[in-house]
């Protein structure tokens, strides 16, 4: 196993923060909803900019924090955005044998930094471009992503309930979920699970405490699952 190896900044890296720039169209209204979310849901700054840090995941600080408006249990509240982020153990599956050859201290910290666009970006990227030196471009993206992600919280919490519903920032967390959706479902299995896990998600919405949301995420994975295994 080796450590990162080479000089940090160099075009590897800046390839990375280039291709997710377009990406930030997306995620800075994304940051600033959650940033308006954590405040409704009677967060301070300090709770919320902590939550951003060490949970780094979108949907489900949106779902924590809807529930935790909700006075929901603890353990709903948990369960719920682990289910959502169970996307990321198969992430990290699948990105894993780009990363082998360097020190497991290495591999913890870029793990931390695992997105559903730094994945998406880098695994393209390392497919169609084999001399990309493989810590360098991920972490360009995903360390951007990151960087960003914390100043639109930041700024979503100082600004709080002062934005007006006309701007319509909310509408701009489903936009980007199908910008991600949709050229997901490359397949029978993916979008067997988005169908079936979207599905579930509306029809499952009036119940208690959004354990729509929860359903719509085990069935939509279970679905991808099953679909997979009749494939093979």
């Amino acid at each position: 196993m080796t450590r990162m190896d080479g000089t940090l900044f160099d075009d590897d890296l800046w390839a990375g923060v280039r291709d997710v720039s377009p990406l930030m169209l997306g995620i800075v209204p994304f940051a600033l909803v959650a940033g308006i979310a954590a405040v409704d849901a009677g967060l301070t700054l300090a709770e919320a900019v902590g939550m951003s840090v060490i949970v780094f995941a979108g949907a489900s600080q949106l779902a924590a924090l809807d529930l935790l408006g909700a006075n929901a249990p603890l353990a709903v509240v948990i369960g719920t955005a682990a289910v959502i982020n169970l996307r990321m153990v198969m992430y990290s599956a699948s990105i894993a044998p780009h990363f082998a050859r360097y020190a497991r201290e290495t591999r913890a910290a870029l793990a931390y930094f695992l997105t559903d666009q730094a994945y998406a970006l880098s695994v393209a990227e390392f497919a169609e471009n084999e001399s990309r030196t493989r810590w360098r471009y991920y972490l360009g993206a995903a360390a951007s992503l990151w960087a960003v992600w914390q100043v639109g919280t930041v700024v979503g919490v100082v600004v709080g309930a002062g934005v007006p519903d006309a701007w319509g920032l909310t509408f701009a967390v489903p936009l980007v979920f199908l910008a991600l959706l949709v050229p997901a479902m490359k397949d029978r299995p993916t979008t067997v699970a988005g169908v079936a896990g979207g599905a579930i998600a509306v029809l499952a919405a009036g119940l208690p405490l959004n354990l729509g949301l929860l359903a719509g995420a085990i069935v939509g994975i279970l679905a991808g699952l099953i679909a997979e295994a009749i494939d093979r």
